[in-house]
């Protein structure tokens, strides 16, 4: 029998039976047949701690259950006397389990604490719990004291006391300040484990007057504080100004105390000190030292090292813990304190004690009348324990004398029991630090054998595959099982057979000559019992002719062979599949039963045909690929995948690695590119292939890395152009041996699901990462930041456990590692997850609201305590709701209730779009990812008043020749107290300007208004607004009409009607003596017989029609119609033609700026002729000659600078146009204009543009500036002719 088999109780467990003090174990089948009418000693089950600290705020439950046939009763005692529970009425015990319910809510909770310990009895002995020690949470207030305020001077050391009461549990010490900051804490100010406040050197930014240390109780969830603590630091300067003010001297502290000193220990004190650990327990030992600079910290163990894996520093180094302690780690631990002026040493002396734990529990024993079982109670611990052996509740020393029964020590051995000697046992070992209590039951059981196989069940294998035939019993004593084949040979446990402890017969490699009946026969003293199971070994599917690689041209015929052999008595399915999918429902595809015709090939047809054979037991499959080609007399060459792998062979085998070789196939023509190594995991994922590793085509070995507890089976595939070839034949089977887990799972997480509770989950290993038999996890959880111990359980075939009792949203460390039967996984990563939350307990307090405006307002509160969120803070929300207008008189329909999030911590927010002059009320509630708490008290305010609406309406009446008539409606909301309106109005003339305004007031009561001395026949525009003392409303606007001075004369109601066209478009002016309040213009393009499109022109006599299209003509009429009035008026239809237009340019002989510039410069020119002429008359000397044959170039040089000038003139150029023309001094020649450009026409060096777009240039023989500016004209010669004009 596996020795790391794991033991529970209960007959559903494995069970010792012991014969001729031979331990041999008894496993009880789950089979409820078997079960039932079996005896079953009590055993407990489930029960509370040892130490149970209940909460007064609800019910004491006191755990006991237990199991066994027939069902235990169940009793209790309270401080070693029975505790009478039915006399109690606050005292429940739950039906069917032992398990206490105490109602403490009208009674003193401490009336119930005490011992208490839980009794299971039936006929067949008595199980008892462990003593669970009942105590109520206690977090008692801090006693009164006045706080002495400390002076000191910077540089020295300081403790502040925190002295909290003592609670139960004991709680949680942290400092903060006023504002409820924790105080930052560093190498120099830290906070002892007994929760004071060291300062190694004081320095004056510690100077406060909040220094608070507070005490929070885990278990009631509340925080207490004590008395602030001032603290004042003076620097030297100080301290002398001070003494010398008291005591008229000078220089008292001139020594300077407050420089640089060597370290000293401030805790522990003195040079040696000594501190006990329980073994499995924490050590933490703490060393502060005071000193300026301030002392480092560092740690070492005498005549050792520091366990590294469990060692861990805290508090800036001051903090030696280390985990899981052992006896190992007793012994001198040395603390440094070091700074530039010296080093000082403390050792602590470490003694490791340890309470008792367990080495070997005792275990459930089932024994057969007159067999021999032993009972081992071993254990350890420092003191040794003592160890002391009860029997169903009683000393063992007080029970019935049993002669059968020897006690010695931590063994009890029980000599040829007999029937009716079933008991419980209890081995209890204690010494100064604690005990230890188990049960285990002594059933004595007679029960012939039983066979739980079923008869005559057929095993069918394929040859060279194990066989597993099954043969489960049960019986007392333990049933011997002997195989027989064909009910005369008997099966030894030797190769190739093997016979494992439950009975099962394995066959390693299965052959036809294994075929045949097998007989199984259970054994014992009571009896014998047989039966008969078949085994049939069948020969393997196998492909003997595989498809091959075909290349068809378009529209023959191919055809792919799959010749199969199998089984005869197995019925084979053949099926065929295209690219791993189903054939196409096509009638040109033909499945026979050993080959595929695909007939007329299409180019579709391309792809790989696999054939695969079916059984009830296994398949084989085969695949070709299909390639389409065009007919063509030369044949190609011919490309197939490779032939399969061969010759298979393990080689240099070890315990996680392999070697595996190979012979390759042939290569068809396409190079071999790599190999694939397979595997198949026959135990626990059989039938599977995966990937394992490829190695180069050129390779024949490979070196395969392995994984612990698997049945190893390698194939190998081969990789060319083509594709992979078929797998290789399997290797030969290679299990390696279990291990250790490598890995723990992953994707853990925590999340509290509902209040009180913590739901850890993670992602479960696979069986191929399980490396070993019996797969569990080791869930470790702990409140973070709390001094407290790992709670630890092992769960199996579960991805989560739930963890009940947990505070409200509070963080925990959380930890899940894998072990199976042969150890543990690595040290798992510590994970935080949060406990449950729940709603909110409280209301922000002190809501107060600031309005900034008639519609705007801020409103504040205080933040409520965090550990009244009750989880992860998600914001406030703010109601608020209008209750009525400040002016109405009856209370309105409250409006809906708005609400606004403010996400955060936040203490404000701002309330946009309120209504002014209202009444409004609102409330704040904190919000969690649960839900929100309760509203904060209701607070009202009030907005001001504001500018009010537009008026409701505003409409004329009684249209006058020189009048009309006003009414209008107040606003729908005043927004505050109305004080009047304001009317603006001003007439509009037939082109739509605006005539002057006029400006009318009224009070808030008037609502009409006459207006006279209009104009007749005028439109006007009105602009009416209401105000309050906020100013102004918006507008509400109004046109209007006055009506004719004079009757329209009978006749047309149009008069002439004229057009005329532009570039923008189409202008229509018409004389108009209707009345009608309608006037379109509409046009239509000539001859079509679309809609008229017409454009609305009230109160005008003009109008333009924009977007016409050039070169179309358009037939174009003006309409009056009114609603009132069924007559239509119409002039009559005009054609309008807009001329076609070649090109957008401009031509610029045609503009009239150009016209009159051309003027001016012929002007000049003509003055500078006769300027020049009369000088050469008078003999004056003209350079013009002498620089024509120093210069080849014959254009015109720039013009002089000094007297503006001519620089040269030729006078071979006759007939060509002047040169330096220039623009008038105040115009432009704009690019937009035209395209045309003087410089094109004058090639004088002067011109130029500026970087506006203006010529420049200088056509004065003369410094006076002349300006000449030309007319404009609609008609003008071209450019050019305009320049040879003056030649």
């Amino acid at each position: 029998m596996d020795g790391n088999r794991k033991w529970v109780p209960g007959f559903e467990a494995v069970l010792l039976i012991l014969l001729s003090h031979t331990a041999v174990a008894l496993e009880v089948p789950l089979d409820p047949k078997v079960l039932e009418g079996l005896p079953q000693p009590p055993t407990i089950t489930l029960q509370s701690p040892k130490d149970y600290i209940f909460d007064p705020r609800e019910n004491i439950v006191i755990h006991c259950e237990a199991k066994g046939k027939p069902q235990p009763s169940f009793s209790w005692t309270r401080n070693g006397s029975h505790f009478d529970v039915e006399k109690d009425s606050k005292v429940l015990m739950k039906p069917g389990s032992g398990t206490l319910v105490i109602d403490i809510s009208q009674e003193k909770a401490e009336a119930y604490e005490g011992t208490y310990q839980c009794t299971a009895h039936n006929e067949h002995g008595t199980a008892v719990s462990n003593n669970i020690i009942i105590r109520q949470s206690r977090s008692p207030l801090w006693s009164k004291e006045r706080n002495e305020a400390i002076v000191v001077q910077m540089g020295v050391s300081l403790v502040l006391q925190c002295r909290p009461p003592a609670g139960l549990p004991p709680p949680v010490i942290f400092w903060m300040d006023n504002n409820f900051q924790r105080l930052p804490l560093d190498k120099r100010v830290s906070q002892a484990l007994n929760g004071d406040l060291y300062f190694s050197n004081v320095l004056p930014e510690d100077t406060r007057s909040d220094y608070i240390c507070y005490a929070r109780f885990p278990h009631t969830q509340t925080i207490q504080q004590k008395q602030p603590i001032s603290v004042t630091v003076l620097d030297m300067e100080t301290i002398n100004a001070t003494v010398a003010a008291l005591y008229n001297i000078t220089d008292f502290y001139s020594g300077s105390p407050e420089g640089e000193r060597r370290p000293g220990f401030m805790l522990p004190l003195g040079t040696t000190s000594t501190q006990m650990v329980l073994r499995g327990e924490t050590l933490e030992l703490e060393c502060i030292a005071d000193g300026l600079p301030t002392p480092d910290i560092s740690w070492q163990k005498d005549g050792g090292e520091l366990p590294s894996s469990r060692t861990s520093f805290h508090n800036f180094k001051k903090t030696l813990k280390i985990s899981d302690v052992n006896e190992a780690d007793g012994g001198a631990y040395r603390c440094t304190a070091t700074n530039n002026l010296g080093t000082v040493h403390h050792i602590i002396k470490v003694t490791v004690n340890a309470a008792p734990f367990w080495v070997s529990a005792p275990r459930n024993l089932i024994l057969a009348p007159n067999e021999t079982g032993i009972l081992t109670c071993r254990v350890s611990g420092e003191p040794k324990p003592q160890i002391s052996w009860f029997v169903n509740g009683v000393p063992i020393e007080n029970a019935p004398e049993d002669h059968s029964r020897k006690v010695d020590d931590d063994t009890v051995i029980l000599s040829s029991v007999q029937s009716g000697s079933s008991a419980v046992y209890q081995c209890n070992a204690s010494n100064a630090f604690g005990y230890l209590m188990a049960n285990a039951f002594v059933s004595v059981l007679a029960e012939p054998p039983r066979v739980l196989t079923p008869p005559n069940r057929v095993y069918q294998v394929i040859t060279n595959s194990p066989a597993l035939l099954h043969c489960a019993s049960f019986g007392s004593p333990i049933p011997t099982i002997t195989w027989f084949k064909d009910s005369q040979i008997s099966i030894k446990n030797s190769d190739p057979y093997v016979i494992h402890e439950d009975g099962t017969l394995e066959i390693h490699v299965a052959q036809p000559l294994n075929s045949g009946k097998y007989t199984c026969i259970a054994t014992n003293n009571l009896g014998i019992k047989e039966n008969h199971v078949f085994l049939e070994v069948k020969e393997p599917t196998r492909i003997l002719k595989q498809p091959e690689y075909k290349v068809v041209q378009r529209g023959l015929s191919a055809v792919f062979e799959c010749k199969v052999k199998h089984d005869p008595s197995l019925v084979p399915t053949m099926t065929w599949l295209k690219d791993k999918g189903e054939l196409p429902d096509d009638e040109r595809f033909e499945v026979d039963t050993d080959s595929l015709i695909i007939k007329d090939v299409t180019d579709e047809d391309e792809g790989t045909y696999t054939c695969i054979m079916n059984t009830t037991l296994d398949q084989d499959s085969a695949s070709a690929m299909l390639t389409v080609v065009e007919a063509t007399p030369t044949p190609a060459i011919v490309y197939e995948k490779p032939d399969s792998p061969a010759d298979l062979e393990l080689t240099d085998q070890t315990e996680r690695t392999v070697q595996l070789t190979w012979t390759p196939g042939d290569e068809h023509n396409s190079p071999t590119q790599k190999f694939l190594i397979q595997y198949e995991d026959l135990l626990h994922e059989p039938g599977v292939w995966i990937n394992l590793t490829e190695v180069a085509g050129t390779s024949t070995t490979a070196q395969l890395n392995l994984s612990p507890y698997v049945y190893y089976s390698f194939r190998v595939r081969a990789l060319n152009n083509v594709g992979y070839s078929e797998p290789s034949q399997p290797s030969r089977q290679y299990r390696t041996n279990p291990a250790a887990p490598d890995e723990n799972p992953s994707d853990v997480h925590g999340v509290g699901l509902e209040p009180g509770n913590l739901v850890i989950s993670w992602t479960p290993l696979t069986g191929f990462q399980s490396n070993g038999p019996g797969l569990e996890y080791k869930v470790q959880w702990r409140q973070k930041d709390i001094e407290e111990n790992w709670s630890s359980k092992n769960v199996a075939n579960v991805s989560q456990f739930v963890v009940s009792g947990t505070p409200t949203y509070v963080p925990y460390e959380i930890k899940v590692q894998a072990l199976n039967d042969y150890g543990s996984g690595p040290d798992p990563e510590v994970v935080i997850g949060y406990s449950g939350e729940d709603l909110p307990l409280s209301a922000p307090d002190s809501v107060r609201v600031m309005v900034h405006s008639s519609t705007l307002a801020e409103v504040h509160w205080e933040p409520v305590a965090f550990p009244s969120v009750r989880g992860k803070l998600q914001g406030y929300k703010v109601y608020y709701c209008r209750e009525r207008g400040l002016q109405e008189t009856e209370k309105e329909t409250k409006q809906e209730e708005q609400v606004l999030s403010f996400s955060g911590n936040r203490s404000e927010g701002r309330l946009p779009g309120l209504q002014p002059y209202s009444v409004y009320s609102l409330f704040v509630k904190v919000l969690n990812s649960k839900g929100e708490g309760p509203p904060s008290p209701s607070k009202t305010f009030e907005t001001p008043e504001g500018v009010p609406e537009q008026p409701s309406f505003l409409n004329v009446v009684n249209h006058g020749m020189d009048s009309l008539t006003l009414e209008w409606g107040p606003p729908t909301n005043n927004n505050g107290r109305l004080a009047g309106y304001t009317l603006k109005y001003q007439p509009v003339n037939y082109t739509s300007e605006l005539g002057p305004v006029k400006v009318m007031t009224f009070l808030a009561n008037e609502t009409t208004i006459t207006l006279g001395n209009l104009n007749a026949s005028m439109l006007y525009k009105f602009y009416l607004s209401a105000r309050t003392i906020k100013g102004p409303g918006p507008d509400i606007t109004q046109e209007a009409s006055t009506a004719m001075d004079t009757m329209p004369p009978v006749g047309p109601a149009f008069g002439t009607v004229n057009t005329s066209v532009s570039e923008d478009g189409a202008v229509i002016t018409w004389e108009y003596f209707g009345h009608h309040k309608n006037v379109y213009v509409e046009y239509i393009v000539e001859n079509s017989k679309e809609d008229w499109k017409k454009e609305m022109v009230n109160g005008s006599h003009s109008h333009m029609i924009k977007g016409l299209k050039p070169g179309m003509s358009y037939r174009v009429r003006v309409v009056a119609k009114d609603a009132a009035d069924p007559t239509v008026h119409s002039t009559d239809e005009v054609l309008v033609t807009v001329p076609a237009v070649p090109s957008r340019q401009v031509d610029i002989a045609t503009q009239g700026w150009f016209i009159g510039l051309m003027c001016a410069i012929a002007l000049l020119i003509l003055v500078l002729l006769i300027v020049c002429f009369i000088k050469r008359n008078k003999g004056g000397k003209y350079p013009v000659k002498e620089k024509e044959d120093a210069h080849q170039d014959p254009e015109i040089q720039p013009m002089k600078e000094d007297d503006g000038t001519f620089g040269e003139y030729s006078d071979t150029e006759d007939h060509k146009p002047l040169k330096g023309s220039r623009t008038p001094s105040n115009g432009t020649v704009r690019r937009d204009e035209s395209d045309d450009s003087l410089v094109d026409y004058g090639e004088g060096g002067d011109g130029q543009f500026n970087e506006d777009g203006s010529f420049i240039g200088q056509y004065s023989g003369k410094k006076e500036k002349d300006t000449h500016e030309g007319n404009e004209s609609s008609e003008a010669p071209s450019p050019v002719n305009a320049m040879n004009s003056f030649v």
